[in-house]
């Protein structure tokens, strides 16, 4: 028994929200065929998220496919200690365009239905977003996650530059 309390420690735990379900049809001989897809977004809420799509006849089985499809598909946010991203970025895909900026503490998460998701299940306190372009959770949904795929930490910059954290503010070495 106690083993098993250690193994559930050792995996952080992950929270699923469904973001859209879809009823979509194929015309074949003898009339359509119906599936739904799941589109599905997996989170630990501490800078780790992933979102998936599945689909199936039941509804049941389309979330779990997606939960699955998630959790292969998951990649890591930098967040700043108060809760927010590090700088302002534009995600694209397809024609969704959403605008993610940084947030003083205490604004929450400023987001539509599909993008709150994914904010919120990545452990993002505050944060304002905009949705351009289409109304499709699916494009809104995956221009967000390319966004915040695309985010650097002041660390990552400053590697990348071959510089201090510090002078990337402006701050004077001592």
């Amino acid at each position: 028994m106690a083993r098993r309390q250690n193994d559930k420690s050792a995996v952080p735990e992950l929270e699923e929200r469904v973001v859209s379900i879809n009823r979509v049809s194929k015309t074949v001989k003898g009339g359509r065929r119906m599936q739904l897809t799941a589109l599905v977004v997996v989170g630990d809420g501490n800078g780790k998220v992933g979102l998936g799509m599945g689909k199936s006849q039941e509804v049941p089985n389309a979330i779990k496919k997606g939960v699955e499809d998630a959790k292969k598909n998951m990649f890591t946010v930098p967040i700043t200690e108060d809760g927010s991203v590090p700088h302002e970025i534009m995600g694209r895909y397809g024609a969704g365009r959403v605008l993610i900026k940084p947030a003083v503490p205490g604004t929450g998460v400023m987001a539509g239905g599909p993008v709150r998701a994914i904010m919120e299940l990545a452990g993002i306190k505050n944060v304002i977003t905009k949705s351009l372009g289409t109304s499709n959770a699916m494009n809104i949904v995956k221009a967000a996650a390319e966004g915040l795929k695309l985010m650097e930490s002041p660390e990552q910059v400053a590697a990348r530059r071959g510089i201090e954290v510090g002078q990337i503010f402006g701050k004077k070495e001592a």
